[in-house]
């Protein structure tokens, strides 16, 4: 079993950053991936990035590159997601999620808000 927890959301304004942050506990030694994920309410959860637990190879979807940047820290006990240029449509519940090979994602976090204000 692997844990997730997520923080760092909130309420921010267009053009502002704001940093989330996923502990990440459990058995992790044989991950694949771990990535964060976006949900609206009312539509399907989007992938937004994801770096592989060996390698760090990262991934990101269209709408958030060169605006996020996904980050495992050396321990790989933490999680990141640096958001940069927020808009109004980045507005989401953000998930943390765990995945143990490369057939999809097994463990979620529970989510945090990020609001962004016009």
């Amino acid at each position: 079993q692997v844990y997730l927890a997520e923080s760092g959301g909130g309420l921010v304004q267009a053009g502002d950053s704001v940093r989330l942050s996923c502990a990440i506990s459990g058995r992790t030694a044989n991950l694949y991936a771990v990535g964060w994920f976006r949900q609206v309410s009312g539509k399907e959860r989007d992938f937004v990035a994801a770096t592989t637990w060996v390698t760090d190879a990262t991934y990101y979807a269209d709408f958030v590159k060169g605006r996020f940047a996904i980050s495992l820290d050396n321990t790989k006990n933490t999680l990141s997601l640096q958001m940069n240029s927020l808009k109004s449509e980045d507005a989401a519940t953000y998930y943390c999620a765990a995945a143990a090979n490369t057939e999809g994602y097994d463990y979620w976090g529970q989510g945090t808000q990020v609001t962004v204000s016009p």
